[in-house]
């Protein structure tokens, strides 16, 4: 599938997670985009597939942008933010980590950490 975009710029639709290629990708993301939730994951991790379907959701529904870092692919970015559980959820608004949390949350929490960030 070829595109003349780059996974997730500002042209392109956001309802759906973006995967994440590497660090200058990840800080383009979040320089493009107001909000920015980002789930670090690994595809053997059970919680990381409960998860899944949860930020599909959150990308269909919410403003902000839904970014996937694979940590097993990514490690040096994952260690970047400290990262020493999956899923590890940072969000960014306004180009700045504003928080981080580690383990699964409720998609009603997740929601509403995204909603005082987009309003």
């Amino acid at each position: 599938m070829a595109t003349d975009a780059p996974s997730g710029s500002p042209d392109q639709s956001t309802n759906e997670p973006v995967h994440v290629e590497g660090e200058t990708h990840l800080e383009q993301l979040v320089a493009d985009h107001d909000v920015v939730l980002v789930d670090f994951y690994a595809d053997w991790c059970g919680p990381c597939k409960m998860l899944s379907p949860v930020l599909d959701q959150l990308a269909a529904q919410t403003d902000a942008l839904v970014a996937k870092v694979d940590v097993d692919d990514h490690q040096l970015l994952a260690g970047e933010f400290g990262v020493r559980g999956v899923p590890t959820l940072v969000l960014f608004a306004d180009g700045q980590q504003v928080e981080q949390h580690t383990g699964v949350l409720p998609a009603e929490r997740l929601q509403s950490m995204i909603e005082g960030y987009t309003e």
